[in-house]
């Protein structure tokens, strides 16, 4: 039983099929899907938790990418928004949120602005963060920093540093989130990461429709795909898929308070 902690099902990639990309999950042994609100503007954030209303063993985070910063009013009446949604009982996260330096979409010093802002949010509530870090590290752990210790911590998604880095985010309390970019050939630095971690700071997702893993890269990605990725740690680690999948799941049970899967 795998869970697929970080998929944007809510995107226009999944109108035509979504049903059938759940289906297409649950066949291949996925229980649960953290469904991501943020990434698509303000009011992408509703639909993630309609879809997620829709799907019993799916679940959903609200937020505003580091992409979307400069997109929300300046007078924090978005702050108010996902304070509104995220008191569904469906919402289990504040996220994706965090810092992008590689396409800089909006400025960076409104980047950290929203960062801060979302991470005050999420201990106000009690709320894990679901965490993007692109080229931006430093910032990233250095403002995590100003705001911890969090009740209810976070994940670093689709974790890409190294085995140092990943030391900073235990010692943080946080956890590692695991995609598909182990299957990658020039992934080595990440093998290295996941040999050396232990299981019980690692969830695993798709971030789907990105990165889909081999064989599968350069096509759309879909939760289905997260087996693929258990079963890489697995072999990493040389463990049975069934001990990754029991851990995993548990570590994603533990960190989203997720009780009915």
């Amino acid at each position: 039983m795998w869970i697929d902690t970080h998929c944007h099902l809510a995107g226009a990639e999944y109108d035509a099929d979504r049903d059938a990309v759940f289906a297409r999950a649950r066949e291949a042994g996925v229980a649960g899907f953290v469904v991501i609100g943020a990434g698509d503007g303000l009011e992408k954030n509703a639909f993630a938790i309609e879809v997620a209303q829709k799907n019993r063993d799916a679940f959903a985070t609200v937020g505003i990418h580091p992409h979307d910063a400069s997109k929300v009013d300046e007078e924090g009446q978005y702050l108010k928004k996902l304070k509104e949604w995220a008191a569904h009982k469906k919402v289990v996260a504040i996220g994706e949120i965090g810092l992008d330096y590689h396409y800089d979409h909006s400025p960076r010093d409104l980047q950290q602005k929203r960062f801060r802002e979302q991470l005050a949010l999420a201990k106000e509530l009690g709320l894990p963060v679901s965490i993007h870090s692109r080229e931006a590290w430093s910032d990233t752990v250095n403002i995590v920093k100003e705001f911890s210790p969090f009740s209810q911590s976070g994940v670093f998604h689709c974790f890409g540093g190294t085995v140092a880095e990943a030391k900073e985010v235990a010692d943080l309390g946080f956890y590692i989130s695991i995609s598909g970019i182990i299957t990658f050939k020039k992934a080595q630095s990440l093998v290295e990461v996941v040999e050396q971690m232990p299981l019980e700071m690692m969830l695993i997702e798709t971030d789907a429709p990105f990165l889909a893993p081999v064989p599968h890269r350069g096509k759309r990605n879909e939760p289905a795909f997260v087996a693929i990725v258990g079963e890489k740690i697995a072999d990493i680690k040389q463990l049975p898929k069934e001990r990754v999948a029991e851990v995993t799941t548990a570590n994603a049970k533990k960190i989203f308070s997720i009780k009915t899967i």
